[in-house]
């Protein structure tokens, strides 16, 4: 449908802004970057301006300049914003304008970030902030600069404009994960300004194409230029460390310790073209569909991991029930929109996704498509396919479409105690768990170099939130007084980790 009144002065705002930072004359900051073969070249660039709505009565309170002197709490809001207002939505709209403002912001504190682009336009942000003692390992800091597309008409309000409505900031990528972006940079921020070294050297990563699998970010990162990456052990990024509120004086904290490995498939059926009038045994449209029915009803077996079942002891304990070992999706229900996050590690999963097929209704066509998403749990991906392969017609051809691997690590260590005290620092009823992610993130990627991976974008949330639907989901919102407890609890970690 035709774009809003303000879709259109947004994406005047995008075209112009795009233009300016392709005019403009080279940065303080060198803006070397790295092009698709790794050959360095010079590109210009200018200082970003953030794509600004009229103001409004509530969008006013968090919309003026950051004092000289603000802290992470000061500006993490308007970070937050300024990121949503510029679409990175993936696939048709590059990540270079938010890069190049996320290094003007890292810039402006005396770091030296340096910006590579997979190709033109899908543009990543690395820089170290040095520690005390540079000799052990470093932690890495990532989150994704790109997000998933938005249909405007869906929404209460639009998604590119970062909007500040019922104490939350609404639009797309505000928890997935503008959020962690912003946090991570008014924290980086506060500390360079007031000249706190983290313990360690800090390796930050403010990544492209995480939605479509990183192949144009973290995984070309990783394959092209590793050593950006050197001496990193440790790393925490996305979709953890948020709270799950158990009673008044009680909140779990979820620290994702494994996610799911990914298999996105193209599923394509072979047959006769012909007529629509005339009978057709052979139409590759009837043998998909029932292919895509099968896999789509069918359900997996139960597979309990080491870190689901950990969670689920856990969440068993915090509720005062037992845990039957015969029925887990018992306990599962009981957490009431989390479910639907942690219900999909409790076995293997596939969901159709997509069809094509014909051109024209009285034509059967001589092939049709579907797309799947899979995921297998870790330890699981053999089972997972050969049940696939299974489920398949005699005239189906499965290939991948994007394939990465399942993780799982320990749930412990100094790293996974620092979290936990600094969860606790700023909410005494804290108590952090293991959880197992259905989908996946770049530490996919970054375990490559052995990494070991962690979700701890910390945030308490309302209770009455459902968190899990703002995942790709309409109406996508974050407290602002959770960005706040973020900041804070972020700031503590670094100090500890």
């Amino acid at each position: 449908m035709d774009a809003t009144p303000r879709s259109n002065e947004l994406a005047a705002a995008y075209t112009l802004t795009k233009e300016r930072l392709l005019t403009a004359e080279p940065s303080a900051y060198g803006s070397e970057l790295t092009g698709r073969m790794g050959t360095p070249c010079r590109t210009p660039h200018t200082p970003h301006t953030a794509h600004r709505t009229p103001h409004t009565e509530e969008s006013s309170v968090t919309d003026q300049p950051a004092p000289p002197t603000a802290t992470a709490e000061d500006e993490v809001v308007d970070l937050c914003r300024d990121l949503i207002r510029i679409d990175t939505s993936n696939p048709g709209k590059p990540e270079r304008p938010a890069a190049e403002y996320v290094a003007e912001k890292l810039a402006e504190v005396g770091l030296e970030p340096q910006l590579y682009e997979s190709e033109p336009g899908r543009a990543s942000v690395v820089a170290r902030m040095a520690g005390e003692d540079s000799s052990r390992g470093a932690l890495l800091v990532h989150g994704h600069l790109d997000v998933v597309p938005a249909n405007a008409a869906d929404w209460q309000v639009d998604p590119f404009a970062g909007e500040v409505r019922d104490d939350c900031l609404w639009g797309r990528g505000a928890v997935d994960m503008k959020d962690m972006d912003a946090m991570t940079l008014a924290v980086v921020r506060d500390r360079m300004r007031s000249g706190r070294k983290p313990p360690r050297d800090v390796v930050l990563a403010f990544l492209a194409d995480e939605e479509a699998g990183g192949t144009k970010g973290a995984h070309w990162l990783v394959e092209h230029h590793p050593e950006l990456f050197e001496g990193c052990t440790e790393g925490i990024s996305e979709v953890g460390g948020f709270s799950y509120q158990v009673s008044d004086d009680l909140r779990l904290y979820l620290i994702e310790t494994a996610q799911k490995g990914m298999a996105w498939m193209r599923l394509r059926a072979r047959g006769t073209a012909g007529h629509g009038s005339m009978v057709n045994d052979d139409n590759a449209v009837t043998a998909l569909a029932e292919t895509v029915a099968r896999i789509g009803r069918h359900e997996f077996p139960l597979r309990v991991t080491k870190t689901v079942r950990a969670f689920l002891e856990e969440v068993s304990d915090a509720l005062g029930v037992e845990l039957d070992p015969d029925d887990m999706g018992a306990t599962v229900a009981k957490l009431g929109t989390l479910s639907r996050i942690i219900g999909a590690t409790l076995r293997n999963t596939a969901a159709p996704t997509m069809l094509e097929a014909g051109y024209k209704v009285n034509v059967i066509p001589g092939d049709a498509t579907a797309y799947v998403d899979g995921r297998f749990l870790p330890g699981y991906e053999e089972e997972f396919l050969a049940e696939i392969d299974e489920l398949l017609g005699p005239r189906i051809e499965r290939e991948m479409v994007h394939h990465d691997i399942a993780l799982e690590t320990e749930f412990d260590g100094a790293l996974v105690d620092a979290m936990a005290a600094a969860l606790r620092a700023e909410d005494p009823g804290a108590r952090a768990v293991p959880y197992c992610l259905s989908g996946g993130t770049d530490a996919k990627s970054f375990s490559l170099l052995g990494i070991r991976g962690f979700g701890f974008s910390p945030l308490r949330l309302d209770p009455e939130l459902d968190f899990a639907g703002m995942f790709h989901g309409v109406d996508e919102r974050v407290p602002l007084d959770g960005l706040r407890f973020g900041v804070r609890v972020l700031d503590r970690f670094l100090t500890g980790c």
